[in-house]
């Protein structure tokens, strides 16, 4: 059901389940995903494939959607002969299919509309390595409209995610001011640094005064860094952290495929409540069956 409380309220008062990686989850359900829209093309094509995604995260647990707009565009449709006012309404369709699973829920259902990278518009994995080439004030007219759709769709929070680099970050920041809707800032990173190279502390920095943002963490990246990470986090900020690793496997961009094992292990997420989460979740290749051992977990 549609949440009473707003998120920031909620996480004032309990530990938080997140969903996992949707794109795992459409795979497993048959979507291919070959594309360079990712799964925002099936916001077009499958609409019905993407609500029975978040369907199976809500019946496992989790208490927050992350909408399927990570890699979703204007450019990005554009690119696909989609113009404008459809890509808009694609955007806002990504925020109606998560409230949608979520209000069949008997429980509070919160709807974070992804607000992606710039490197994921680019698709060939630049949203690992930041450093694009463009200006704070450039990076923030690419991210301003996309942001003003999905605000207007009236999600409970904005998630700006895996973001690689505190320029990028600082873009968004601005790009999000004054849209109306809170906002989380998760950044994407490589032990006690972002993707780009900045120490976490100045990163986590640049969201420490701004009441809009009501929690700070980091996703996509390896489960071992989240503890001192989140540590990081709820120190220079004082602000809830948000954490939703991968499983623990590597993406290669250039072959375009996961390798190494899985580490993702929901019974050692206590300890990321211990250092301050309280958004708990996963990214990529962390599906249902995982999502719901970490809600047990937590709620154990």
């Amino acid at each position: 059901m549609k949440p009473d409380r707003s998120l920031a309220a909620a996480l004032a008062e309990d530990v938080l389940v997140l969903d996992g990686g949707l794109s795992n989850q459409l795979e497993a359900q048959g979507c291919d995903l070959s594309d360079a829209l990712w799964s925002a093309r099936l916001l077009a094509d499958a609409p019905e494939q993407i609500e029975a995604a978040h369907a199976a995260y809500v019946r496992a647990g989790a208490q927050v959607l992350i909408t399927s707009s990570y890699q979703a565009t204007f450019e990005g449709f554009a690119r696909r002969g989609t113009g404008r006012e459809e890509a808009a309404l694609l955007l806002s369709r990504s925020v109606e299919l998560a409230r949608a699973a979520g209000e069949r829920s008997e429980r509070e259902i919160w709807v974070a509309a992804s607000v992606g990278p710039y490197g994921a518009m680019l698709a060939d994995g630049s949203e690992y390595r930041g450093r694009y080439g463009l200006s704070v004030a450039e990076l923030e007219r690419f991210h301003r409209p996309r942001v003003e759709v999905l605000a207007a769709a009236r999600p409970d929070v904005l998630a700006l995610e895996t973001v690689p680099d505190a320029d990028e970050a600082e873009a968004l920041l601005r790009a999000v001011d004054g849209c109306g809707v809170p906002v989380w800032l998760s950044y994407t990173i490589d032990g006690r640094h972002t993707r780009a190279g900045q120490p976490l502390a100045d990163a986590f920095g640049l969201a420490a005064g701004v009441d809009q943002v009501v929690a700070v963490g980091v996703n996509c990246c390896d489960p071992a860094d989240v503890g001192p990470a989140a540590e990081i986090a709820a120190a220079v900020t004082g602000k809830p952290v948000v954490v939703y690793p991968n499983s623990g496997e590597y993406w290669d961009a250039t072959a375009r495929s996961w390798h190494g094992g899985a580490t993702f292990a929901p019974a050692t997420t206590t300890t990321w409540r211990t250092a301050g989460a309280r958004l708990i979740g996963g990214c990529c290749r962390v599906g249902p069956a995982a999502i719901a051992d970490l809600a047990t977990t937590l709620e154990g």
